[in-house]
């Protein structure tokens, strides 16, 4: 079936491969004569021979633009009967598929064989940027002053429409890994086989699943697709690099011992609180989205203690233990006689049990934990008690075992703490406007909120802001848009209580076209008491300008928006930061890409040039 497909993929065939290119073309090659091995004992010969056809067909015409390949091409798909094209549609669409992968495991194989070689770094990796920034006079001492104040937030944003399934994409990476496996390992006769006959099955259960969905994905659904990734994309990965950073540093600056760098690489979600257009985004929603994201986080810390307790089996008959250590360990509720003497054992159970019990009290998560063990207050005391447990380990002689297993789980703690990923906040300007306009009309009827010019839209909003006064009351009868937008606030305002001020830091406003627009978002969160008069805000206010007229007003409006002492108050209580979004897609849309990528730069200048000049 992929023969010439796959030689064409590498510059045409065999004799065009490059060397380095030859594992690509076998992993392909392998990939395809398993898949169409697939095809014809699912589909059966007819519909084997006809994806045959159209591939040598089609390779003929790509290859020389032949016009009578070409009548044949169409005269073939012409032909097909419904149920065929969905057959042919589905073999090629997992062979994109299977190529895809061949070609991520080939990128990794070529970056490996690279730094192997002991060639200098390649560009993108982050050997590369540290050597680089090494040769521009960069020390690890100002290293370590960027890392003490950068901040990488990737945000993982919703996709509604998204039609791919979790268990398709387990197996694509159960493809992977065994691609990886007869590629770097030294294996048998025996167990190639084995391999291969792995990746049949793999093949044949994606080939036997759906390839896009049939039903729409709740809120829920994206919440739980959204988590899929974490346990290979983040939670082991992200430890692994702080890890690595900590010890070129070390390397570089050998005075002053190695680094205990602070979690500058946060990872952020839209999902579960974006309600720009998704009405079923709601405070209970939101509250699912913690629930689900906290059981991830401990549930991770929970099987890395256990590993942890099989790898440190260390006794107080061999070596001496801190103080606190020894008393964490004596905490424990172990009964099992052969961990008397085993003291990191038992402290890793009195820790998992707190953790657990932690778990139940968050996320109503039935642990088995004993009543009366208290858990966390926050992941600070967690912190705390991993942190008795390396110092205890370093100080008698056994610090290379606090720098591994235990030194990923404290890092990894101090990255996701019980939250896991901080959740933005979004909505839509206009959402915003209808509900302040319906809670002043509520308190003060006559007020026509709606139909105030902007001018004393900004003098009303500004006053209520500085008043500690409420404007809702229990009592008051909302529409549902309304009740809505109160109820996740609050939600927020619990959920920062419960899981920490990470959880939830930035409200973003779509479609900002007006001061009145962020002041509008800082009333409501007042009302929620995430903004306070005289003590500042716990959220961020981030306005997200999309189209091209808003792009063109942005520098103004900033500037408008900072030189009043009411909101300036509320950006100097988050440090003097004002985050903005420009956003590109809707002004793509709005006018076009040349006007979009002009404007955006102008407004990114414009606002620089701005903040610079309120010192924000």
């Amino acid at each position: 079936m992929t023969e010439h497909l796959n030689m064409a993929r590498i510059d045409g065939g065999d004799d065009a491969a490059p060397e380095k290119d030859l594992p690509l073309r076998d992993d392909i090659r392998l990939l395809g004569r398993i898949l169409g091995d697939t095809v014809r004992e699912q589909e059966g010969e007819g519909v084997y021979d006809i994806v045959e056809a159209i591939r040598q067909t089609s390779v003929g015409f790509h290859r020389s633009e032949d016009a009578q390949a070409q009548i044949e091409l169409e005269g073939i798909l012409g032909r097909l009967s419904q149920e065929q094209a969905v057959a042919i549609i589905r073999a090629f669409s997992y062979f994109s598929h299977l190529a895809n992968i061949a070609e991520d495991q080939h990128h990794i194989r070529r970056t490996r064989a690279h730094a192997l070689a002991g060639s200098p770094a390649k560009a993108g990796t982050l050997a590369h940027t540290l050597a680089h920034a090494e040769a521009q006079g960069f020390g690890a001492k100002e290293l370590r002053a960027f890392f003490d104040e950068a901040l990488i937030s990737p945000v993982i944003t919703a996709h509604p429409t998204e039609v791919r399934r979790a268990s398709t994409i387990g197996r694509e990476l159960a493809i992977a890994r065994l691609l990886d496996e007869l590629d770097r390992l030294e294996l048998t006769r025996e167990e190639v086989a084995e391999r291969e006959a792995e990746l049949r099955r793999a093949v044949l259960a994606l080939w036997q699943t759906p390839l896009l969905r049939r039903t729409k994905l709740t809120v829920r659904d994206e919440i739980a697709n959204g988590l899929a990734s974490w346990d290979y994309a983040f939670l082991r990965e992200l430890p692994r690099l702080y890890g690595r950073i900590e010890a070129w540093l070390a390397a570089a600056d050998a005075e002053t011992g190695p680094p205990d760098l602070p979690p500058f690489f946060r990872v952020g979600s839209w999902i579960g609180g974006d309600r720009d257009g998704n009405p079923f985004v709601t405070a209970a929603t939101l509250r699912e989205a913690f629930r689900l994201q906290s059981g991830k986080a401990i549930g991770f810390y929970l099987d890395q203690l256990r590993q942890l307790s099989e790898e440190l089996p260390v006794s107080d008959f061999m070596v001496d233990v801190s103080d606190d250590l020894r008393a964490l360990a004596a905490r424990s509720r172990s009964r099992d006689p052969h961990r008397r003497n085993e003291p990191y054992r038992l402290a890793i159970s009195w820790i998992a049990d707190r953790l657990a019990a932690t778990a139940t009290a968050l996320d109503g998560v039935e642990s088995g934990a004993e009543p009366d063990v208290p858990g966390y207050a926050g992941p600070q005391g967690l912190l705390d008690d991993l942190d008795i447990m390396s110092q205890s380990l370093t100080a008698n002689g056994a610090g290379i075992l606090a720098q591994g297993r235990l030194r990923n789980l404290r890092r990894a703690v101090s990255c996701f703490g019980f939250h896991l990923a901080t959740v933005d906040l979004r909505q839509n300007s206009k959402v915003h406007e209808r509900t302040v306009s319906e809670i002043f009309e509520a308190v003060a009827p006559g007020t026509n909120y709606a139909e105030l010019p902007e001018g004393d839209r900004v003098a009303l909003l500004t006053r209520e802001l500085e008043t500690r006064r409420p404007l809702t009351a229990a009592y008051f009868e909302w529409s549902d848009e309304t009740a809505s937008e109160l109820d996740i606030l609050r939600a927020a305002s619990a959920l920062r209580a419960n899981y920490g001020a990470h959880a939830i830091e930035n409200c973003i406003v779509s479609m900002t076209e007006s001061v009145s627009d962020l002041l509008e978002v800082a009333l409501l969160a007042k009302e929620a008491g995430l903004v306070r008069p005289g003590r500042g805000s716990a959220l961020n206010i981030v306005p997200l300008f999309e189209t091209i007229d808003d792009l063109r007003r942005s520098t103004q409006l900033m500037d408008e928006l900072l030189s009043l002492p009411a909101y300036r108050q509320l950006v100097d209580s988050r440090g003097s930061i004002q985050e903005v979004m420009l956003g590109y897609s809707d002004s793509n849309k709005d006018g076009g890409f040349v006007t979009s990528c002009w404007e955006l730069y102008k407004a990114e200048i414009g606002l620089i040039e701005v903040t610079r000049r309120h010192g924000v």
